[in-house]
This record gives C-alpha cells, structure tokens and sequence, in this order.
C-alpha cells in the first residue's frame, strides 16, 4: 500500500503528523511552490522568499534522510497551481492508495483538502497538526458553556498543562500568572538594544531570491533579506534572542521607540509559523534559560512570562478561536464598517510618523512588532472605520509570519472587534497620548499631539473622540470603557461638533494625510 503525503510551506518540521505517517521505503512526499498560494494576496516579497527558501532546505533534508520527494518549483506558466493539481500529478504517475495530509492553516485550504476524496477517488485521511500545544477539539471543550473566552484563562491552563513555569504545589512561579503590567516601559536608550540574528543567503536562497525578484513584484523590497530558513538556523536565532535581548524584552515589549525597528524583539514568529521552530521547544528554552541564568544578562521573570505567555497562551487560544469559529468569522463585521484602506498603508507615504516608521520597517523587513500592529497600524484602521476584510487581507499579506489561523483573530477580533467582543473584552482604541506615552514618533512628527481639533492636530485624537460617539450605544455598557464614556458625557456641544467635524475632514481626505 503506497501512501502520498503533501507538506505544504508552513508545515516544515520532521515531527509533523503525516510525515510519520510514512513509510520512506515506498511512500512519496509532495511539495510545490503554486502560484494559487503566492497570489491569493499581494504578499511581502520576503514572505515568499523565505517559504520557498525553506521549502527547498527542508525537500533536501527529506531526500537526505532517505524519502521520495516529489518537488516542484515556482513557474508562472506552469498549469499545476493548487495543492490539487500537485496530488493529482503524483497520483497519476504513481500507484497512490492512500492520500495523507496534516490539518492546515487555513480553512480554504481545508475546505479544499476535504473535496480530494470525491476528486480523485482516492481515500484521504487528515491528521490533526501536533506542533501545537492544544488541539481545537480540546479548545471547543474548554469553551464550551463559557460567557466570554478569554485568554487569560485558557494559558493558566496551558500552564498547569505543560508545567511550564510551574512550581512543585502546581502553582505558577513568583506567585503571579501574569506579569503584563511590568512589561510597559517607555525605552530610552537605555540599555543599548539587541537585533535578531541575520543569515547571509546561500547558494539555494539566492536562487529564490532571484526567481522571486523576476517574478514578483508585490509588497516590500526584497533587498536585505536575512531570514533563517533551516531548523538549525530557527535554532540559532532562538538561542540569541535569549542571549542579548531576553532580559529587556519584557520590560519593553511595548515601547515605540522611532529608530528602532526591533529593539528587544525576537523575529521567530515567523519560524515558527513555517515550522522551522516548534512552540514547546521555544517556551522550553526561554524557561530554561531564565532557571540557569544563561544570557549575557540577569533575566527577569517579567520577561520569561511575558514571552512565553504569547507563545503558549496567545498564539494557542487565536488559533482555537479560529477552528471554533471559521469559517462564518471571516465575514463578521461588528461596526458595519465600510471606509476603504488607505493606498498609503502600501507605500507608507503619509506625514503621521508613527504610520509612516510602522510601514517603513514592515515593506524592509516583512515585520513589525506587535504593538506597531495592533496600536498604530491597527488602532488607525479601527478608529477610521475600515472595512475588516481590507485590513485583514492587508495584514495577512505584508508580515512574514502571517497565516489566516493566526492573522484573521488578531486583526478582525483583537485590532478592529469586528468579532464584538467575542475575542477581546473592549476594542482597542486609544488616540495620539498612547503613542506619544509609548515612544518618541510625535516627537518628528508634523502633527500636533496636544491638540484634538486644529489643522495640524494629530489624526489618531479627533478620530478616537469621533468612534467613541460613533459607537457609544454598543459600547457605553462596556465596564471597560466607562471612564473613556465618562469623558464623552463630559464634553461641551461646541466641542463634540468640532472634533466631528475634524474626525470628517480626516476620513474625507485621508489619502493626503
């Protein structure tokens, strides 16, 4: 009985589910780069780079270790174009009884593993993705009965899971769950800052990185590119982070410094969203390293919780929500939302700097961090009313990291509350003051912070006043948010009109902001 197995670009770990499922001897491994997954979106060229890159690495590790490896490279001209056509083209040249696959990312993706059988008429079987900590049976499980989800709940459990971070009565370490309320410090320069590790492109890279400049020409520049691209490399970027940025990571995870385009910050979301890393062995690491004392400074345990919480806690309960409520979520749209994104969010040419330095470092590296995300590109998004499709589909192609399972919940859930809460307990709006508190952008930036309603006043405050109001029948109830409606409730009718009218003038001429 021959078996064919399909790794798709963000499956490329040795333990995935399907490849054990092999038998090297007689069994065949399929994997193709289509033009159906490159075009979807108007990806990052670097996001294609780096999943192309790595897909070659890991088909040359498979070959090495002894399986048929049916590879095929990126042509545009080519008819093969969806993981069908790739299946069908191994099964036609090959005696294939059965098609085994790992459960993917994306529910399109799903959705078209689960038509195979009829297709082909060959029996298919989808194993659940074990990289993961949690399954989404297990998920539905816990949330089911439940009011509200809330993350928070779901990682003590994760916790006391996995032992992480745990002590010998099976409570957590230091006597707190969570220690998000350290982890808010403005940074000033102090201590010098740390940057990922970066890997000069081999000879397979560069190849990729060829074939990509000559055939796409989306998002970002494809100049410096730098990623990992085997598991050894994912490894070596792990055990420097640890090393120079761990122990300020989480003191300053969400400061906005205006020069600094990764201050403390990992980079290997990315890593392990292809697969290169797997999330146990990143939590395991950073907890180790915070016992033995191992990086060049003292780590405290603000820092090891902080990141492991959006490993073990954030990252597994956004793709439980995700299985739970896919694919209806897709479609929610809790404000009716219904301006369109700015062209700018593609160049970054607007004179809001914090906007500006935000695009600048995402179309250079395919990255930004997560308050760049959720508090200056997303917080925009959110206050000028954006329709949620337009900026999940922006986000989904501009990170190097972003997959739907883990970029539709953060943005149409956590960035714009699309969801209605189901996701995060209020929306995350906030006006100029978080960003001018959080980082030194309002500092170059030609727009007044301090003012809400003149000609040069900052975008972010008239538009945070006017959603507050758009939207205060839906929210005012909201135990959140009260003192945020305290302060509507106090505002002078003269005051209200203006900043409306300011809050207008914006959305009317927000391509020349």
């Amino acid at each position: 009985m021959s078996k064919l197995c399909l790794i798709a670009g963000d499956q490329l770990n040795m333990n995935l589910s399907c490849l054990q499922a092999l038998d090297p001897d007689q069994d065949h491994v399929v994997m193709a780069e289509l033009s159906n997954e490159t075009g979807y979106v108007q990806h990052h060229v670097q996001k294609i780079a780096l999943i192309f890159s790595a897909m070659r690495h890991f088909a040359d590790r498979l070959g090495n270790e002894g399986y048929r490896v049916h590879y095929h490279s990126f042509d545009p001209s080519a008819e093969l174009r969806t993981f069908t056509d790739a299946i069908k083209a191994c099964c036609d040249q090959h005696d294939i009884d059965q098609i085994v696959l790992t459960r993917p990312g994306e529910w399109r993706v799903l959705d078209e593993f689960n038509q195979l059988e009829d297709r082909l008429g060959i029996p298919v079987q989808i194993l659940e993705d074990d990289r993961f900590l949690s399954t989404p049976e297990e998920f539905a499980d816990w949330a089911e009965g439940r009011k509200t989800l809330r993350m928070e709940f779901f990682y003590r459990e994760m916790r006391k899971r996995t032992g992480l971070l745990m002590d010998e009565d099976d409570q957590p370490v230091g006597g707190q769950w969570n220690y998000d309320a350290e982890n808010r410090k403005k940074w000033t320069g102090d201590p010098e800052s740390s940057a990922p590790m970066h890997f000069q492109p081999d000879e397979i890279t560069q190849q990729v990185l060829d074939l990509v400049a000559e055939h796409f020409d989306g998002f970002g520049e494809l100049e410096g590119f730098d990623y990992a691209v085997t598991t050894g490399q994912a490894r070596r970027a792990l055990s420097h982070f640890i090393k120079t940025a761990l122990p300020w990571f989480g003191d300053f995870q969400d400061a906005l410094p205006d020069d600094e385009d990764y201050l403390f910050h990992s980079r290997i979301s990315a890593y392990l969203n292809i697969g290169l890393l797997q999330p146990l062995e990143v939590c395991q690491a950073v907890a180790e390293a915070w016992q033995d004392q191992t990086a060049d400074a003292e780590i405290p345990l603000n820092a090891v919780e902080g990141y492991i919480r959006q490993v073990l806690g954030w990252r597994e309960f956004i793709r439980g929500i995700y299985w739970l409520k896919m694919p209806e979520y897709a479609e929610l749209n809790q404000f009716d939302n219904q301006a369109d994104l700015p062209d700018w969010y593609w160049s970054g040419d607007t004179d809001m700097r914090c906007l500006a330095k935000a695009i600048s470092a995402t179309r250079r590296n395919a990255y930004a961090h997560h308050i760049q995300r959720l508090m200056v590109t997303g917080n925009f998004a959110l206050l000028l009313g954006i329709v949620p499709k337009q900026i999940c589909d922006w986000y989904l192609a501009v990170y190097a990291d972003a997959f739907d399972w883990v970029e539709l919940p953060n943005t149409l859930g956590m960035v714009m509350h699309a969801d209605g809460g189901l996701l995060g307990s209020k929306p995350y709006a906030a006006s100029g003051k978080y960003i001018q508190r959080m980082g030194d952008h309002c500092k170059h930036c030609r727009y007044n912070v301090q003012t809400k309603n003149d000609s040069d006043s900052c975008p972010f405050n008239s538009l945070y006043w006017d959603f507050l109001i758009r939207h205060q029948d839906q929210l005012k109830d909201n135990a959140r948010m009260r003192m945020m409606y305290r302060n509507v409730d106090r505002m002078s009718d003269e005051d209200r009109k203006a900043v409306l009218q300011r809050a207008e003038w914006i959305k009317q001429n927000v391509e020349d902001l």
